[in-house]
C-alpha cells in the first residue's frame, strides 16, 4: 500500500483523498488549518451552491478559456454525479428556480460531517495545523507543524492549496512560491467574482449603501447579464456583477476604470418607456413620478440622479425620451477592483501546460495538482465548487493510474 500526501482540506483535496483511499493508497491529509473544509462551510453559509443543473452544452462554456483543460474532468465527474455523491452521503440535493443545485437542508456542514466519517472510515488519516514548506533536499515533503518541522516521504502528492481569496480560512497562495521556485510557471493570483470600486456620492451612498437592484442587465463591452447587484458603501457587488467580474476586472487593471451599463427596465424598449413617461407629472415629485409611471425603484432613481449630475445636468431637466434612454442605459464608472482577500474566487493559478492529462506537474513528477490553484475562473452558481470536486476526482486517479504503471515498470 503506498503512502500519499494531500495538502489541503478543501472540497479539491477531500474529494482526492476519497478516490485515493477507495483505489487502495493510503492517504493522509494535511492542512495549516485546525480543520478541513473551512472555506467550505464558508461559501454554505448562505445556502451551499453545490453545482448548476444546465446541460453541459451550456455548463462547460462558463470556464471560459479554461473549458478545454477542464472538460474531459469535468465529463468524468459531471454535475448530475456530483449531485449522486452528495445522495450517498445522506444529503439529498434539489434544484432552485435558477437551475443552481443546493442540498436540501441548505447547509454545507451535515454534508461534510457525514464527508468526513465516510473518510475516516476509508482510513484516511488528518494532519492540521501542518504547514506545507516545500520539499528538502531529499525530496521530502516539509511541513511546519505544531512540534517543528517535518520531512515526510510520500510515494505521490496531490496539491489542492485553492487561490488566494479568504486568506483567514487558508487560502492565502503562499504556495505560488514554493512553485515558482520549481520553474512552474503560474498566472498571476487575481480577484474573480470580487466587488468594485464606484466613486459614490455622499448623498447615494448614505441612502442607498445595502440596498438591491433587482431584475436588471448589465453591460459591458458585447457581455450583457441578468440579474441582481447590490450597492456596497464603495461600489457594487453581486451575482450579475460577478458574472461580468473578468471582463470588468481586465478593464480596471488595465486602463484604469471599466463603464459598466445598466438597463433598469430591460423588458421595456425606449419607446415604451417614454410613453409611460410622457404623461403629466402634476404635483408629484420626480422621483415619485418615476416609481410610478415606469415601476422604477429608488435606488434605480438614484442611480438616474447620480448619472445626471455626473453629466452635468439636473435630472428634472431630461425630456420624457431622455428618461427613458437613460434608465435603460445608466452609465457607471468603476474605478478599482475589490482586494483579492474580499473576493469569492481566485483567477489565475497554475498553467494547464504545466500539467499532463492526469493532471500531474510535468517538472515533478509524482505530485499533482487540483481545484481554484489552477488556471481558470467561474461564476458563482455551483460552477466553482463543480470544477474543484470534478479535478479533485481527476487527480485522485491520476495518481492511481500513475503508481500503477510505477508497479508495472
Amino acid at each position: 500500500m503506498t503512502d500519499v500526501a494531500v495538502i489541503g482540506a478543501g472540497p479539491a483535496g477531500l474529494m482526492a483523498a476519497e478516490v485515493l483511499a477507495q483505489g487502495g493508497a493510503r492517504v493522509t491529509v494535511y492542512d495549516a488549518m485546525p480543520s478541513a473544509g473551512r472555506k467550505f462551510l464558508m461559501a454554505g453559509r448562505g445556502g451551499l451552491n453545490l453545482t448548476h443543473s444546465e446541460p453541459l452544452a451550456d455548463f462547460l462554456p462558463r470556464y471560459r478559456e479554461a473549458m478545454p483543460h477542464l472538460r474531459a474532468a469535468v465529463e468524468a465527474f459531471t454535475p448530475d454525479a456530483l449531485r449522486d455523491w452528495s445522495a450517498g452521503l445522506g444529503q439529498l440535493t434539489f434544484v432552485g428556480s435558477s437551475g443552481r443545485v443546493f442540498p436540501k437542508t441548505f447547509k454545507a456542514s451535515p454534508l461534510l460531517r457525514a464527508w468526513l466519517r465516510r473518510l475516516d472510515a476509508a482510513g484516511v488519516q488528518f494532519a492540521f495545523r501542518h504547514r506545507w514548506i516545500g520539499w528538502d533536499a531529499e525530496g521530502r515533503l516539509k511541513l511546519r507543524a505544531p512540534d517543528g518541522t517535518l520531512a515526510i516521504a510520500a510515494g505521490a502528492t496531490v496539491l489542492a492549496l485553492g487561490g488566494a481569496s479568504w486568506p483567514r480560512l487558508g487560502s492565502d497562495g503562499a504556495w505560488v512560491d514554493i512553485l515558482a521556485a520549481k520553474g512552474i510557471s503560474i498566472s498571476k493570483l487575481r480577484p474573480a467574482n470580487s466587488g468594485f470600486a464606484v466613486a459614490w456620492s455622499d448623498v447615494f451612498r448614505n441612502r442607498f449603501e445595502g440596498q438591491p437592484l433587482k431584475g436588471v442587465a448589465l453591460t459591458v463591452g458585447p457581455h450583457t447579464v441578468r440579474g441582481e447587484a447590490m450597492i456596497t458603501r464603495s461600489g457594487i457587488e453581486g451575482g450579475a456583477i460577478y458574472a461580468l467580474s473578468a471582463e470588468l476586472r481586465e478593464a480596471v487593471l488595465g486602463i484604469g476604470q471599466a463603464t459598466l451599463t445598466i438597463a433598469l427596465r430591460p423588458d421595456l424598449g425606449t419607446a415604451a418607456l417614454t410613453m409611460r413617461l410622457s404623461g403629466t407629472r402634476g404635483k408629484q415629485s420626480l422621483a415619485n413620478f418615476l416609481r410610478k409611471a415606469a415601476q422604477l425603484s429608488p435606488v434605480g432613481i438614484g442611480l438616474m440622479q447620480e448619472a445626471a449630475i455626473g453629466s452635468g445636468r439636473q435630472l428634472a431637466s431630461f425630456s420624457p425620451a431622455e428618461l427613458a434612454h437613460l434608465a435603460n442605459a445608466i452609465p457607471l464608472q468603476l474605478t478599482g477592483v475589490a482586494p483579492i482577500e474580499r473576493a469569492i474566487s481566485t483567477a489565475g493559478g497554475i498553467a494547464f501546460d504545466e500539467l499532463d492529462d492526469h493532471f500531474m506537474l510535468r517538472k515533478l513528477p509524482g505530485v499533482f495538482a487540483a481545484g481554484e490553484m489552477l488556471d481558470w475562473e467561474a461564476p458563482t452558481g455551483g460552477y466553482l465548487l463543480q470544477a474543484s470536486f470534478a479535478t479533485g476526482v481527476a487527480a485522485g486517479r491520476g495518481v492511481l493510474a500513475w503508481l500503477a504503471q510505477l508497479q508495472k515498470s
